[in-house]
């Protein structure tokens, strides 16, 4: 067993590597950029090197500095992560010529499954099902409408060396080919070096199903059950759970052992993953066809360890020093189920759009990486479980920042229950006891996903929010009933804040006591709110429940009618109060009952008109303006991209207008809200 490893890597995949390595006994080096000097993977680690400037491309995707790290130090192995380096073949190369192991699989594999042009031709040879598609050499954008018409509408285009949801346009006309293959070439180049792009026949309602594979370097291969990832934005992963809603013991058997015909077809060994598209609309189980192989560890790992109790990092690092598994294929059952959350630093309510900046405030609900210990009797990290179990996965902290540099993910939240159900219900919970402030994040989306008919139903595609949100996130909708509960709530806030402000100027003398009968305003509902002791009268109805919110907290817990607990975010906004719990801000007026009646004079400032300006929704580079001033445009039509995170962004006209003024130049580096553009 090795005694010193690298980890290649960064954020929170780097404090899950190390925690597992340390567990094991193995003494851990970090390698960092300028941007992640004070991270919490480098306080981890057992020594660290600083391998360059922030860029990626000048520092962590340059294989001689890792490698001068690894001989500085001693280490003798290196893990990837995922990311990076995790997947480049001549990487593994170069470390095996100096002797250093990798902890993931050989090159061979890494090359083979890394070109997703060659990977279908493999995967075809190997006995797996492929969608039918375009696999060869395409010439020019003439050729790329040409073979769409002949594969047939709607069709996916891809970057052959492409991951992450980058390099990927969805074409449902020969229109939206022309428009987007040149963009897909050029993502393709930036993000991964290579402009090749295939296409093939897109899936309708189709779910996305990825198979964990783990196997040794003495000829042994399992399959580690399914994971199930349509929740999708943008072809980027939201929400994974395992095992999945949709998969018969049937099917899973015939994608486990396709999926294992194909990893030894290229002589794989340690952890990888086949993702698989199914068509939802055949019951049948039959429809499921390869898309690509992850060669390397997934971000969704933790649902799989969840329910097999396997830890696939210890894994890993077992298999790179050549151990043989300890385990066979029987041993491989299902206990439980498992759901995690993606929390991303990006608007849900701008958009989706990233949001970079200091963490004012982090706070988990349950302690990050670099906090020992247990929570309920039970381990915090690794793949225990219990009734009740949640788990944080992040690389953060507070007064840190989310840098434009890297990926936006924040944490991940994960949680286990005996079912699906009860493991959605602990999402719910957690998340409202999430707590992330200085900017954007879609803490509030997840909640409401987790709280959606549809999703509890199981009945998922990867079109599941563009369908259920198509104008877009506006926060959680609120039943009349938990409307009231948040009425009385914010009733009880204003009773509990005029009372102290009384009391600190000496105004309550027994005859002017704070009044218990209020107005409450929600929208356009206006409620009357009659507080009582451990109750309170909305609109005549009795609404029985407390809250513990004193002035001067930000967080409160409110205990509603059935006893169930909700964590909420309280702000107060002159005469507003703002409460944000189960995935929804609401701002609510509060005025006593008697006052009620001069609401109506109460005018409130109204925002300026906007609507004529294209305004840059994220900091990022002006990479191309589709139109020029005096030019009429169509609603849709592309304005401007946009380059921000390493992907393309067109921006597109809202309204029907004429360009008037162009304030920005290609190649411009971009402020948040700068004005590229206005109509008239």
């Amino acid at each position: 067993m090795f005694s010193k490893i690298l980890i290649a890597n960064r954020g929170e995949i780097a404090c899950r590597v190390i925690q597992t390595a340390h567990k094991m006994g193995i003494a851990c080096v970090a390698v960092y950029s300028d941007a992640d000097k004070n991270a919490p993977f480098v306080r981890m680690a057992d020594e660290a090197v600083h391998i360059g400037p922030s860029p990626a491309a000048e520092s962590y995707l340059i294989p001689e500095k890792i490698i001068a790290a690894c001989k500085q130090t001693g280490a003798e192995a290196v893990h990837p992560g995922y990311g990076f380096l995790s997947e480049r073949a001549s990487f593994v190369e170069a470390l095996e010529k100096e002797n250093i192991a990798f902890i993931g699989p050989p090159p061979g594999a890494i090359a083979a499954m890394g070109d997703k042009i060659e990977s279908k031709k493999l995967a075809k040879e190997a006995g797996v099902n492929v969608v039918p598609g375009f696999v060869g050499e395409i010439r020019d954008t003439d050729h790329a409408v040409e073979i769409s018409n002949d594969i047939g509408y709607p069709v996916m285009m891809k970057a052959s060396a492409g991951g992450g949801g980058k390099g990927m346009r969805l074409a449902w006309s020969e229109k939206d080919v022309r428009e987007g293959f040149e963009a897909t070439k050029r993502e393709g180049l930036n993000s991964f070096g290579d402009d090749r792009v295939f296409i093939e026949k897109f899936i309708e309602n189709p779910r996305h199903i990825e198979i964990q594979i783990l196997g040794d370097k003495h000829g042994h291969i399992l399959y580690l059950n399914e994971r199930e990832c349509s929740i999708q934005r943008r072809h980027q992963k939201v929400v994974e759970e395992a095992p999945s809603p949709f998969v018969t013991p049937k099917m899973r058997k015939a994608m486990g052992e396709q999926c294992v015909a194909l990893s030894r077809a290229v002589n794989y060994h340690s952890a990888g993953t086949v993702e698989l598209i199914v068509s939802g609309a055949d019951k049948s189980g039959e429809s499921f066809y390869f898309l690509e192989m992850n060669t390397r560890l997934q971000v969704e790992h933790p649902v799989t360890e969840a329910i097999t109790g396997v830890d696939l990092v210890e894994q890993m690092i077992r298999v790179a020093a050549g151990e043989k598994l300890a385990m066979t294929q029987d041993d491989i059952g299902i206990d439980g189920w498992a759901i995690e959350n993606r929390v991303y630093a990006e608007d849900p309510y701008r958009g989706f759009l990233p949001s970079t900046g200091r963490l004012v405030h982090y706070s988990p609900p349950v302690p990050g990486w670099t906090d020992d210990g247990e929570v309920q009797g039970k381990p915090r990290r690794g793949v225990a479980h219990g009734a009740g179990s949640v788990r944080v996965d992040d690389g953060v902290f507070e007064g840190g920042e989310v840098s434009m540099f890297y990926d936006p993910m924040i944490a991940k939240l994960i949680t286990w229950a005996p079912t699906r159900e009860e493991a959605a219900d602990l999402q719910i919970e957690a998340l409202d006891s999430f707590r992330i402030k200085g900017l954007g994040h879609n803490v509030d989306f997840l909640s409401a996903i987790m709280q959606h008919e549809r999703f509890r139903s199981g009945e998922l595609t990867t079109g599941f929010i563009a369908e259920e949100y198509p104008e877009g996130f506006t926060g959680a909708p609120v039943s009349p009933e938990f409307q009231r509960m948040l009425a009385a709530i914010c009733a009880g806030n204003e009773f509990t804040w005029q009372s102290r402000a009384r009391q600190i100027s000496g105004q309550l003398d027994g005859t002017q006591q704070v009044t218990s009968e209020w107005m409450v305003k929600i929208g356009d509902t206006r409620h009357e709110v009659v507080l009582g002791d451990g109750h309170a009268m909305v609109d005549g109805e009795k609404v029985e429940g407390n809250c513990d919110w004193m002035p001067g907290m930000s967080e409160a817990t409110a205990t509603g009618p059935d006893g169930e607990k909700y964590g909420l975010i309280v702000e107060r906004d002159g005469p507003h109060w703002v409460i944000t719990t189960r995935g929804a801000a609401t701002r609510a007026l509060v005025l006593p009952l008697r006052l009620a009646s001069h609401e109506s004079r109460m005018i409130e400032k109204i925002p300026p008109d906007l609507s004529k300006m294209l305004i840059c929704p994220m900091p990022g580079m002006l990479v191309k303006l589709h139109v020029a001033e005096g030019e009429e445009v169509q609603p849709g039509q592309p304005l401007a991209t946009v380059e921000a995170m390493k992907m393309e962004n067109i921006l597109r006209a809202e309204k029907e207008g004429t360009i008037a003024k162009i304030n920005a130049s290609e190649g411009e580096s971009l402020a948040v809200d700068a004005v590229i553009l206005e109509l008239e």
